[in-house]
């Protein structure tokens, strides 16, 4: 991850450190409900220990800022610095992420007594700094902000992954009131016109690199759905023999739902004649009205074969959600789970696009390791638009692009659909 060529946020040093401060107490909030033993679990590759994130979003802050501003800098450990690096081979070799659920040692105590060190340290290196900080200080420390806050939304997921596997189906937080079943909105659609537009990060406010620079696209008149897809819609994909059709399929999504043994998204389970799903307020029977959730790119692409449809790129979508208010169901809801179908263009679920996930015209990533974060996996993934249940809001903008592989469904992914317009 890196800023955007943009300027960073011009803020003082104290107003930096007080968000700071709010985003690392966030995330040792997420982590109240879990147990010791919780978060020490990894379950698939792509999954890490709760405890290990904790770890890294400090060694980011620990390496980046201490390591470079801090005067007589000494590490809290110097094993750390190998052990809890992601894929920053300008910093050095890293642990085998697979294996990171192998790792007993350091215990959940001692990665809180690391986290309690730096941030500590950080907090008095910006209020030393008073007015202002030192610009490239400043922007590496918005940077760790926002990796913070991404890593908050993996601490949710990856969890999430840990208790869904669990035959006892254990509760991570207890929605904090029923749920309603109010039927969803009807399908509408938005017609959009084409042309030329303009795509990407421009002007004053954190971005990502991967979000610019801004260039101009040519559209095809479309139409975009006011809402995304329901699990009550979904359900007559299934019922119509959805994961049994190879012609609704990619030719690799067929081959990975076979090998699979897909028959449903993550999480659901057949309950007799009926599905329930699990959720991390419990195991509930699904509701027809609520967002789909914890699908993968296949599956978006064959249900929108079989409705007829098709994914928007994400230029469409980016173009169809300026001037929306971003105001949809976030982690600061604290449902953890989509909620009912409404017209809304973010949360609740990421929506996959039909485009690969790829440089835009003129992009260059920036010199040292922290460039490393974006550009290097611009190949075999696919990109997301909206943000969803999990992540913090305030988080995403217009342009931001997440990615994943097509055959990710651990995240709360979903679907809107697109046609086009005569």
């Amino acid at each position: 991850m890196t800023l955007s060529p943009s300027e960073p946020r011009l803020d003082s040093a104290l107003g930096l450190r007080e968000r700071f401060l709010r985003a690392r107490a966030e995330s040792e909030s997420l982590v109240l409900p879990l147990s010791s033993e919780d978060q020490t679990v990894q379950t698939m590759a792509d999954v890490s220990p709760t405890k290990w994130h904790l770890a890294h979003t400090t060694w980011f802050f620990d390496v980046f800022i201490l390591e470079a501003f801090e005067p007589g800098y000494k590490p809290f450990h110097p094993a750390y610095r190998y052990l809890f690096n992601s894929y920053y081979n300008g910093v050095g070799p890293q642990y085998f992420r697979p294996q990171r659920g192998h790792l007993s040692r350091p215990g959940v105590a001692e990665i809180r007594a690391y986290r309690s060190q730096v941030t500590e340290r950080v907090a008095s290196l910006l209020e030393s700094w008073s007015e202002a900080a030192p610009a490239e200080a400043a922007s590496l420390i918005e940077l760790g902000i926002n990796h913070e806050q991404q890593h908050q939304e993996l601490i949710v997921t990856d969890i999430k992954h840990v208790l869904g596997g669990n035959p006892l189906h254990p509760v991570y937080e207890a929605p904090s009131g029923l749920r309603a079943v109010e039927e969803a909105p009807a399908l509408r659609w938005r017609a959009f016109k084409g042309g030329l537009v303009a795509i990407g990060h421009d002007g004053p406010g954190f971005a990502f690199d991967n979000e610019g620079p801004r260039h101009t696209v040519w559209l095809e008149p479309f139409r975009l759905a006011t809402r995304p897809v329901t699990c009550g819609e979904y359900l007559e994909f299934m019922a119509d023999g959805g994961y049994h059709r190879p012609e609704l399929w990619l030719s690799a999504g067929w081959a990975t739902a076979q090998e699979r043994h897909w028959q449903a998204p993550l999480y659901w389970e057949r309950d007799g004649e009926s599905w329930s799903l699990y959720t991390l307020g419990g195991f509930r029977p699904v509701i027809a009205s609520e967002v789909l959730s914890h699908v993968s790119f296949f599956e978006a692409a064959a249900f929108a074969k079989w409705a007829g449809k098709r994914l928007p790129t994400e230029f469409e979508w980016e173009i169809a959600a300026r001037g929306v208010a971003e105001d949809g169901n976030f982690a600061d809801s604290r449902l953890f789970h989509p909620a009912r179908a409404s017209e809304r263009m973010f949360g609740d679920v990421w929506k996959w696009t039909a485009s690969a996930y790829l440089p835009y015209p003129g992009y260059r990533e920036v010199d040292g390791p922290v460039g490393e974060y974006n550009g290097k996996f611009m190949a075999s993934q696919m990109v997301l638009r909206g943000g969803s249940a999990a992540t913090p809001a305030g988080h995403t903008r217009v342009t931001y692009r997440n990615f994943f592989p097509p055959d990710a469904r651990w995240q709360f992914s979903g679907l809107v659909l697109a046609e086009d317009r005569a």
